[in-house]
């Protein structure tokens, strides 16, 4: 049997990397997004990269995967017979969402997130901030301003005013802000990937949170 092949690491950590099957760009995990093949022959998103079988890699951006699917290239890869669902795009970016809005959730509960224009702003200023949201359907003026106050710090605009929201029980939230540590750089890299599959949500660009 073939030796699989060992990829190069990035850096000094040993951080892995994989080939996405659709570019052949070599990428770190963090990049890319993981599928594996079902018991039924199905494939299989595996956002959190923990299930079992071997794993196919893509870039974490809509068109690789469409072109993935469109070109057949998971039974390719897998050298056998596998089932694409119709939604599988969609699927993947419900996921990706669920995945940040969770992370947003439990930075609430954790004490490590705030939401509203004044608490945002007091954050930012006295520097307590891992990550800046602001809802890609928030009032363009209000946001540019906001992010004037996070010079340095990362900046995530692609949820919804309802999806942020939704993460922190409210019916819209447009200014948020989470506190460093694991929790940010976690939702920092999880809202990358998300990125790589939507659009700015729409809505009406000059609504702001009450």
């Amino acid at each position: 049997m073939a030796r699989r092949q060992r990829l190069p690491t990035e850096g000094g950590d040993g951080a892995c990397r994989r080939r996405c099957i659709v570019s052949g760009a070599v990428k770190g995990k963090d990049e890319l997004l993981r599928f594996v093949i079902g018991p039924e022959g199905q494939v299989v998103p595996d956002i959190e990269g923990r299930l079992p079988g071997r794993g196919f890699w893509l870039s974490a951006r809509r068109d690789m995967l469409e072109k993935a699917c469109a070109r057949n290239l998971f039974a390719k890869a897998a050298r056998t017979e596998v089932v694409v669902g119709a939604d599988l795009v969609d699927q993947v970016e419900r996921l990706l969402t669920r995945r940040c809005l969770d992370l947003i959730g439990l930075a609430r509960r954790a004490g490590q997130a705030v939401s509203g224009h004044d608490k945002a702003r007091e954050w930012l200023k006295v520097g307590r901030c891992g990550v800046l949201l602001a809802a890609a359907d928030g009032a363009p003026g209000g946001r540019a301003k906001m992010r004037a106050f996070a010079t340095g710090r990362p900046v995530v605009e692609v949820f919804s005013g309802t999806e942020l929201g939704s993460a922190v029980g409210r019916e819209r939230a447009v200014h948020m802000v989470v506190a460093p540590g694991k929790l940010a750089v976690g939702l920092v890299r999880e809202a990358a990937r998300l990125g790589g599959f939507r659009a700015a949500p729409s809505g009406n660009a000059c609504a702001e949170e009450k």
